[in-house]
């Protein structure tokens, strides 16, 4: 397959570096150590249209295709220094933005959509809790009819943006009997909605600019009006808003992994042991080579898996193979740039560590790696 840019997608990819790399990096450092989410420059991302690529421009997105918006999205990765902002724009886009796009009726998409794609609403999706991460057959949280409409009880924890959300999508058994399959319903909140709390912001060891809290529901009664979709099918809406979550989240990574490799690379090139350049030395070339391979498979497995999107069931497969293998060579490259600069990659100021601190987090989120070997092996019919 051809993946060659378009002329259209070359500009786009152009456009977002220049913005990220001129609007965005500077004081990350220190957003980084006071766990700072920067309001203001997720206002900018609003305005460059990232939180709403793939929407259509009627609904106040931009109308791009899913491979486009990969391209760009591993472009605001590689032009932007600050994962945890980069972290935020992908999870409020891929879990409460294409949810909403895809499974709203006309007066949901009326209401938040607009407002969501130009960052002035924060949309978070809420399945996590406290006894079930990776295993949502565990769901607790329930909504229980009451008249014209469902009072919910329960807890979300984990859930990125949640400090700062405006309007939450909540995943909630409706019927027990059916369980994850057919019993589970996505409900739209907004955060003033009475008895939702949002409790504590969690201290995170990367992406501290991306904030991570709990979610409490006691008593809280929504309409009808309320339901993402249809009563019973928050599994599929879930699902959906994995494979492009596993796969354009993921993008931003590639995006990532390509600055890390130059960084290594003029690193090895300008850094001088025993009379010359380190990147001599196969110790070290070889570590960034290795690299190198790793990138440009990332790239063509998630292109692939990103032109499928939409088109084919088997694209849960391939998001599920993007995760794990992106996410993996991502820890691996991180961790070799760390070791090509030694002790300046241990300093703080070189920014090193915390690539390193906010790579390891990709295994985890967006089910970890063990579940996606499990995804992975049952389409093996193992």
């Amino acid at each position: 397959m051809d993946f060659s840019y378009s002329e259209d997608q070359e500009t786009l990819r152009r456009e977002i570096i220049a913005f990220a790399r001129g609007r965005l990096n500077t004081g990350t450092i220190e957003r980084d150590r006071n766990q700072e989410f920067p309001r203001d420059l997720w206002l900018a991302c609003g305005e460059m249209g990232l939180q709403g690529l793939p929407v259509p421009e009627a609904l106040g997105g931009a109308g791009l295709d899913p491979l486009t918006s990969t391209i760009a999205l591993e472009a605001f990765g590689y032009g932007c220094a600050d994962n945890g902002l980069v972290f935020s724009v992908c999870a409020h886009l891929l879990s409460c933005v294409v949810p909403m796009w895809r499974f709203g009726n006309a007066e949901q998409q009326a209401k938040y959509l607009p407002k969501l794609c130009n960052g002035t609403l924060i949309g978070i999706h809420a399945m996590t809790e406290p006894g079930s991460g990776s295993d949502s057959f565990a769901l607790k949280t329930r909504a229980e009819r009451d008249g014209d409409g469902w009072r919910i009880n329960g807890s979300k924890t984990f859930i990125s943006n949640a400090p700062v959300a405006d309007v939450i999508i909540v995943f909630a058994l409706t019927d027990a009997a059916k369980g994850y399959h057919g019993g589970v319903t996505a409900f739209l909140m907004e955060r003033d909605t009475p008895g939702l709390s949002v409790s504590r912001k969690i201290e995170k060891m990367g992406m501290r600019t991306s904030p991570f809290g709990e979610l409490a529901f006691d008593d809280v009664r929504v309409p009808d009006s309320a339901i993402l979709g249809t009563l019973g099918g928050g599994n599929a809406i879930f699902a959906h808003a994995m494979d492009w979550e596993r796969i354009l989240l993921f993008a931003a990574h590639v995006g990532q992994m390509e600055r890390l490799l130059e960084r290594g690379v003029a690193h090895a090139r300008t850094r001088h042991q025993g009379g010359k350049a380190i990147g001599k030395y196969q110790a070290v070339s070889h570590k960034l080579a290795d690299f190198k391979i790793q990138l440009e498979a990332a790239r063509l497995l998630l292109y692939r898996s990103a032109s499928r999107l939409d088109r084919t069931r088997a694209v849960a497969l391939d998001a599920a193979m993007t995760k794990v293998f992106v996410s993996e060579s991502l820890v691996k490259g991180a961790l070799d740039v760390l070791q090509v600069f030694a002790g300046y990659g241990y300093a703080v100021e070189y920014e090193i560590e915390r690539e390193v601190r906010d790579a390891l987090g990709s295994r985890i989120y967006s089910g970890t790696n063990e579940v996606q070997r499990n995804i992975i092996a049952s389409w093996l019919r193992l």
